[in-house]
């Protein structure tokens, strides 16, 4: 019974270590996310700001693992070069042991006041960068108050003989050491965690110093594969800066594994506190790492292109929707927010070519309609999966209202290209098989549609980006121009019906369906508007005249 206690007490402070890792990062994400990620993006123009961003940018975050992933997302995108990227990582390692010797620095008895602070500032302040700074301060009381809670749960330990049994066979097998360690940083997600863990082990004194030595190597290496794991979907620059990054951490380990007990041994004779062991082995194993690994970063890079080319990317999948950003809102809504314009885009070239086969009776115009019908569908749900993530993150209503106009306009555009292609094309192609011909007024009159359709497209495009009052009001009274030429031509086509003439004859059904269709075309693009003149005061809820 008192074994299962103190275990629970260990697992219970490993996961408050872990919550305070992660309230960290939430905070100073909220407070200077942007900021963050728009300096780790223009710090890297040379090999010491890329190396001080990456360190900076970690110490700020409290973890190496989203400063890997947000600098892997920047090298996909162009924005860091490769062999910079590698060299802001090793900085980054070194901001996480920089880190853990801070806690270690025996200052937990700050963590009730850190704590008070922290809350204190959620809830006076509402500035949300105030608040992210109350949360990030939360976090920091509680690594400190775990490291106290780790020291407690860890005394009993030392009169274990379970416990001493099985770290001496580990003692004898530091390869298993390093792996077991190495797995158990992998599974949290943090070396912090896992070399705090091995510090109140240590403080405890059991575990002698080449088995501490072995398991803080395991934890250095561990933490360099999520990051690996969360590029596997991403395209080969990205996917190449975690693998280096791991590469790196892997050869560092390989090297000083085998010297661990003459590293031991060494340790001792220099002026280091025997329970501070950890902390500075994991400290200095990074320098090491860093200084050596620095020169060869372009090398390194080379030789990972080699594996990892690059390849063509595919046309169908997002260009925008970063999962590095999911965590800052306004730039996950920037990201949508310009994949749809994209979807935007293809459906005009599904018009483009809808409206050339039927003025030019080609149907070769239509091959492309499908395929981009596809690459729309495909779009629109990737989105909408991308922006329902975002709604797993706190959002203000503002962002909430936004992500919701996004994901209807998507919606709507989807619909539109359905239109299209199992409308429209049919349409067409039964005209152009059959070789049918409008009257020359039908045919103006749908032609006509055709361009103001496309028309009240791009201007759409525009309200969605812009949302200009005057232009949303412009179009949304264009769409009742568009029903009433509707009306209008199909009057005009029953008319030339009832003179009997033999093209209205033949192309009846074709016309009428041809101009409901356009007609739902331009009221799904009408849609965009409505929001926005809603907003402004101006629209009412019904078109029906008051009764009297």
């Amino acid at each position: 019974m008192q074994s299962t206690i103190v275990m629970v007490n260990l697992f219970g402070a490993v996961a408050l270590l872990l919550f305070g890792l992660s309230l960290v990062k939430d905070g100073v994400t909220r407070a200077f996310g942007a900021r963050l990620r728009a300096g780790l993006a223009k710090g890297t123009s040379n090999s010491l700001r890329a190396f001080l961003t990456g360190l900076l940018a970690t110490l700020a975050l409290q973890s190496s693992t989203a400063t890997t992933l947000m600098t892997a997302s920047f090298a996909e995108k162009g924005l860091i070069r490769s062999r910079m990227a590698q060299i802001a990582l090793l900085g980054a390692n070194i901001g996480t042991a920089i880190t853990a010797w801070i806690v270690a620095l025996g200052i937990g008895w700050m963590a009730p006041l850190l704590i008070f602070t922290g809350v204190a500032m959620q809830r006076v302040s509402r500035s949300s960068a105030r608040q992210g700074g109350g949360f990030a301060i939360v976090g920091i009381g509680l690594m400190l108050l775990s490291l106290e809670l780790l020291g407690m749960a860890t005394e009993p330990m030392r009169e274990s003989r379970a416990l001493a049994a099985f770290l001496g066979m580990l003692d004898n097998a530091w390869p298993v050491a390093l792996i077991i360690s190495a797995g158990l940083a992998f599974a949290s997600s943090s070396s912090l965690a896992i070399v705090m863990l091995v510090l109140s082990l240590s403080s405890a004194g059991v575990l002698t110093p080449g088995l501490t030595i072995a398991l803080v190597l395991g934890a250095n290496l561990g933490h360099a594969i999520p990051p690996v794991v969360g590029t596997l979907a991403s395209a080969p620059a990205a996917r190449r800066v975690a693998i280096g990054n791991l590469v790196v951490r892997t050869v560092g380990c390989l090297v000083a594994l085998p010297l661990v007990g003459l590293n031991a041994d060494l340790l001792q004779t220099l002026p280091l506190h025997r329970q501070n062991l950890p902390v500075d082995v994991h400290l200095l194993f990074n320098l090491v790492v860093a200084l050596i690994a620095w020169p060869f970063a372009g090398a390194l890079t080379n030789a990972i292109r080699r594996f990892i080319p690059d390849q063509e990317t595919g046309e169908t999948g997002p260009r925008y929707l970063d999962e590095a950003v999911l965590d800052t809102p306004v730039m996950a809504l920037s990201g949508a927010t310009r994949e749809v314009l994209r979807v935007g885009d293809l459906i005009e070239a599904m018009l483009i070519r809808a409206s050339n086969a039927f003025n030019n009776n080609d149907l070769s115009e239509l091959r492309d309609i499908a395929p981009l019908e596809k690459q729309v569908d495909v779009l629109q749900q990737e989105v909408k999966i991308f922006l329902s993530r975002l709604g797993r993150h706190s959002l203000n209503e503002e962002d909430g209202r936004r992500s919701m106009l996004i994901i209807e306009y998507a919606v709507n555009l989807e619909h539109i290209g359905d239109i299209i292609e199992k409308g429209l094309c049919d349409q067409i192609g039964k005209k152009v098989t059959n070789g049918l011909k409008f009257s020359d007024e039908g045919h103006q009159e749908l032609k006509s549609l055709f361009d103001l359709t496309i028309d009240n497209l791009r201007i759409a495009q525009t309200i969605f980006v812009s949302r200009n009052s005057d232009l949303a009001r412009h179009l949304i009274e264009v769409k009742v121009d568009v029903r009433h030429m509707e009306k209008r031509s199909a009057e005009r086509h029953l008319e030339r019906l009832r003179d009997g003439l033999i093209e209205s004859l033949q192309t009846s059904s074709l016309h009428l369906d041809m101009l409901r269709d356009l007609k739902r075309i331009n009221a799904h693009i009408a849609s965009v508007a409505y929001p926005i003149v809603e907003e402004s005061g101006l629209l009412t809820e019904s078109r029906l005249r008051p009764r009297g």
